[in-house]
Order: structure tokens, then sequence, then C-alpha cells
């Protein structure tokens, strides 16, 4: 018989406080000592020194089957001019999809004054993906998940072939996934393929 969990939307904007989140299932975040290892026995959400500049991404749908979820570290270059009181370290949550289709995507960022967006995927033909890596600490739409499993041991996810956490990592997977208004505040984005249909980037007076 096959489970599946429906999270309703909160206000906009609210979405899931993935710090929040993290604290109450005992993840604790150290200094460079003592921090969640990065070279997880897997492939990593973010491969690379992220720049500590957050971006927007929006979607009418996402679906995806195999899916995972945990926490872990992103980490910028040394005395990264982003990094604030963060020590470089931004505490984020992996979201892996095997293979997702994104209808209407929407990526911004904010460069000061004028923002850079792509959009893609609209009409009938979604943006598609494999192996799609998000690192994140926001999240928010009306969300389904089919066969989920919440509190597994992030070393023992197998939906999304090459992608794990780290032992002892709270967790969660599930068959496959749908969200409805999908709105992501995000520092990385990974993928082993990334098709973008009706692709178009410009610099404009608004995000996403």
């Amino acid at each position: 018989m096959s489970k599946e969990t429906t999270i309703a939307p909160g206000p906009p904007r609210s979405g899931v406080r993935w710090r929040r989140f993290a604290a109450t299932f005992g993840i604790v975040v150290a200094g460079a000592a003592g921090m969640i290892m990065l070279t997880a026995q897997g492939v990593l959400g973010a491969q690379f020194a992220i720049s500590g500049m957050p971006f927007t991404v929006t979607a009418d749908r996402l679906s995806g089957t195999g899916f995972e979820q945990f926490a872990t570290l992103d980490q910028m270059i040394p005395d990264s001019p982003n990094q604030g009181d963060t020590g470089g370290q931004v505490l984020v949550m992996v979201s892996a999809i095997d293979r997702a289709e994104l209808t209407n995507l929407c990526q911004s960022i904010n460069l000061g004054g004028v923002f850079l967006k792509i959009t893609a995927g609209g009409g009938d033909t979604p943006v598609t993906a494999r192996t799609l890596v998000v690192d994140g600490d926001e999240i928010a739409g009306n969300a389904a998940f089919r066969n989920i499993d919440i509190g597994q041991d992030a070393s023992t996810l197998d939906k999304v072939p090459g992608v794990k956490g780290n032992p002892g990592v709270f967790s969660q997977q599930a068959d496959s996934i749908v969200i409805e208004n999908l709105r992501q505040n995000n520092y990385a984005t990974t993928a082993a393929v990334f098709n973008l249909p009706n692709l178009r980037m410009a610099f404009t007076p608004d995000g996403c």
C-alpha cells in the first residue's frame, strides 16, 4: 500500500525555515573543526565553493521521481565578501530528484537594484533534469509525496543514485514528489542533465 503525504502551503514566502528544522532534529552547526563534512558518501549538493548570494527559484509545478532530502553545510571561499557573520558556512537542506520536470521555471538573483532573471519551460514543454540537486534554506508550495520515509539516516538514502548524506543526519526520501506553486531560496544547483526549452535570460527591474 502506498503512503501519500500532502503539505499545504502557508502564507507566501513563509515556507519552511530549514535552520529551525535542522536545529529541531539535533543537527549541530559548529566551527570548521567540527562542522558536518561536505565530503559525504556520494555526490554532494554543491560540488563547488558557493558565492554566498542566494537566488530565488519559482515554478508553477515541479514533479519528479526519486526524491531525497537532508541537511549539510555549504562553504564559501576564504574571506568571501558575502560571508557576513556566517564564517563562510551556510546550513542548507539538500533536495535531490532523480528525474524532474518543472513548468514555467523562473530563477532570479538580486544584483543590487537590478535582477538577473532566467525563464524557461513555458507552455507544453517543461524544463527537464536528471540528478537535480538543489541546496537551499527555504521552500514553499503545496507538496505531495508518494511512499515517503521520514527520519531515515541520510547515509542510507537510495532514491537518487550517488546522492547520500552523512551518517546520523536526519533525512527523508520518497518514490515521487509533486509541488504546485513552488518557491525556493537557494544557494546552489547541480544537475547531470538540465534541458531548458524557451530559455530567456535578461536583466530586469524585478525578480521572480
